[in-house]
């Protein structure tokens, strides 16, 4: 079995997993950007892409009450977190699971200064802007990948 301290990895063969993660947005004099945190390098599963922030839900548990859980873990923030933009599936190898993951609108409710990066979770964030995607999105999480498809919707709903 892989190391357990990295949910990503905990083997769950043949399951479904409910994951939920969140479009964080904040308006920069006018011109909004998503909040993108980057998987550490010592990940197995994505290392050193960037994603949305969430991760995955307990047993039980509410899917808006995990993501918020998840992102005070990661982050240290809370959030205020909002309707569903959209929903998609992918194969996790590493666990040998498949994940349904829910992407909700969100915005901090502390301030952003106050953010702080778990580094056995992420090695650093950026907040991009919808025209500065291709830069976080890139190699093997390109523009076509799922999630990225999603935050492009999600800025055109935003009205970006």
């Amino acid at each position: 079995m892989t190391d357990a301290s990295h949910d990503s990895e905990t083997l769950s063969e043949g399951q479904q997993v409910f994951t939920a993660c969140a479009f964080i947005w904040h308006d920069f004099n006018g011109v909004k950007k998503v909040f993108l945190p980057k998987r550490a390098d010592t990940k197995k599963f994505l290392p050193g892409v960037y994603e949305l922030p969430g991760g995955h839900i307990e047993f039980g548990e509410d899917l808006k009450d995990g993501l918020a859980r998840e992102i005070m873990e990661e982050l240290g923030m809370h959030v205020d977190i909002g309707d569903v933009i959209d929903v998609f599936t992918y194969r996790n190898d590493i666990k040998k699971s498949h994940s349904i993951e829910v992407v909700y609108f969100a915005q901090f409710t502390d301030p952003i200064e106050q953010i702080h990066t778990n580094p056995e979770d992420h090695s650093a964030y950026g907040w991009f802007a919808e025209n500065e995607l291709h830069t976080a999105y890139s190699g093997e999480k390109g523009l076509d990948d799922a999630e990225a498809v999603i935050v492009q919707k999600a800025f055109k709903l935003l009205g970006a």
